[in-house]
């Protein structure tokens, strides 16, 4: 396939066509990306951990699949993601390969059992290469980790890649997988997916096992995909996912048919528009023309208690994950061993009160309500805002001056995702611009409970309307 830069960032069914079609095997493609992570992964920092052995073996044993299909003999029902190389964030489990957390304290800590998500990956096929970087315990927006060091963004590599997942977004945009799994807890997937100009899924409640991933927020916490493409998604998703009964008879990836009547986007009123970059702006503005060319119906609405949505996930958050930590025996025993932004936080789960943490569960519940009547009272698809209000940061800027006014960067990053987290509801972001200097921009959807597949159409067409991104230039 043309160029090592056209193979490096091809999509997983032209990668699957050419292993069909005899002109690349699983080995030789992992070999490929083997070197190539090798080359570039020392200037991105990308990768924690690389399992070479287990990669080629089973990029071996994909081949000898593709082969006996040829003979007539073996599987038939052979999956997309056969043979296909893709990376997880070093908080999921993978057996007899390290799983740090990104932390000091999980430096050697070696599972002896897949996670479900990874074994629903193995027995699709995937190769997995090995285990991105994160922020520490998934704690933070920045994968700046004080352990391992920061994940640098291939845009620009004196900015983040977005947190906590940024070692899987980054590993995307440098062509140095073709998927990720990663977690999501207050837009831990979508946030470096914005930054670093890929495609990020955080799937609804229920719908993707979190078992034998190390957990942050139990009621907040999500698994889901990073890819480069929204059908990539898709065949991610499909593999990882709980089928719904409906589902079982059919793959989860964007409908080749149009629907038979224009979508209706919700943009609310409140929130999500109060804080924004005018380069933001602007992309997102010019993204909501291109839908309406499409024929989306675009209707402004009001959704109750988006504002209380920071607060209450915060409650949520900084309780839930102290109390992991004090159970595993690490906090405050272990203090000295976590960096400084997460021993904070940590701190700050101590003074969460149970009237307060109770309260935040309570108003969990009303949002959920709330968001859902609007919904079905207005009959929305989706709704349709930006996913961060900047686009990267320097590593190492905490304050962010947007419109005069100075914001801690952590808290503009989160801002609004965190609406998706309490809701417990599907949320995809999809490059849509750059900004003047040349960093992605992302929009984002937001969909109802079991809502992947709608989200991922609305998503696929507005993306098939857009450019084709560049390879970041850096590299």
């Amino acid at each position: 396939m043309g160029t090592d830069s056209q193979l490096a960032f091809a999509s997983v069914a032209e990668i699957g066509k050419l292993f069909r079609t005899n002109k690349l095997s699983p080995v030789e493609l992992t070999r490929f990306l083997l070197d190539r992570i090798a080359s570039l992964n020392p200037k991105i920092n990308a990768y924690l951990t690389v399992d070479e052995t287990g990669a080629i073996k089973a990029a071996k044993l994909a081949g000898a699949a593709f082969s006996q299909k040829a003979r007539g003999k073996g599987r038939q029902d052979i999956s997309p993601l056969h043979g296909i190389p893709i990376s997880l964030k070093d908080n999921i489990h993978l057996a007899g390969v390290r799983t740090t957390a990104g932390s000091k304290i999980l430096r050697e800590f070696v599972p002896s059992h897949d996670a479900p998500v990874v074994a629903a990956l193995k027995n699709a096929g995937a190769v997995i290469l090995g285990k991105t970087n994160l922020h520490e315990f998934a704690y933070g927006v920045t994968t700046v980790n004080p352990h391992y060091g920061p994940t640098r963004n291939p845009w620009d590599l004196q900015r983040i890649s977005g947190g906590s997942s940024g070692g899987s977004a980054a590993a995307l945009a440098a062509g140095l997988c073709y998927g990720s799994i990663g977690t999501d807890t207050g837009g831990s997937i979508r946030v470096p997916a914005s930054l670093c100009g890929v495609v990020g899924l955080k799937p609804g409640i229920g719908r993707v096992s979190t078992d034998g991933v190390i957990p942050l927020s139990t009621t907040l916490d999500f698994v889901g995909p990073l890819a480069r493409t929204v059908q990539d998604a898709a065949l991610l998703f499909s593999a990882i996912s709980a089928k719904t009964k409906k589902e079982r008879f059919r793959r989860s990836a964007p409908p080749s048919s149009p629907r038979k009547r224009r979508p209706r986007l919700g943009i609310p009123k409140e929130f999500f528009f109060d804080v924004l970059s005018p380069e933001v702006n602007a992309s997102f503005e010019a993204s909501l023309r291109i839908l309406e060319r499409q024929g989306a119906k675009l209707v402004k609405v009001s959704v109750p208690l988006l504002t209380e949505t920071e607060d209450a996930g915060n409650q949520i958050a900084w309780a839930e994950a102290t109390r992991y930590h004090q159970q595993e025996g690490w906090y405050p025993a272990r203090a000295a061993d976590y960096g400084e932004d997460v021993r904070t936080r940590l701190e700050m789960g101590m003074n969460v009160s149970a009237i307060s943490y109770l309260n935040a569960l309570e108003l969990r519940k009303k949002f959920i309500t709330a968001y859902h009547s609007v919904l079905q009272s207005e009959t929305l698809d989706a709704f349709v805002v930006p996913t961060t209000p900047i686009s990267a940061p320097l590593i190492g800027e905490d304050e962010t001056i947007l419109n005069g006014k100075k914001y801690p960067t952590r808290a503009l990053l989160l801002r609004l995702n965190r609406p998706a987290n309490l809701g417990g509801v599907p949320a995809i972001s999809v490059p849509c611009g750059f900004s003047p200097t040349g960093l992605p921009i992302g929009i984002q959807f937001l969909g109802s409970v079991n809502g992947e597949a709608l989200l991922l159409e609305i998503a696929s067409k507005l993306e098939s309307a857009l450019r084709k991104p560049p390879y970041p230039q850096l590299l």
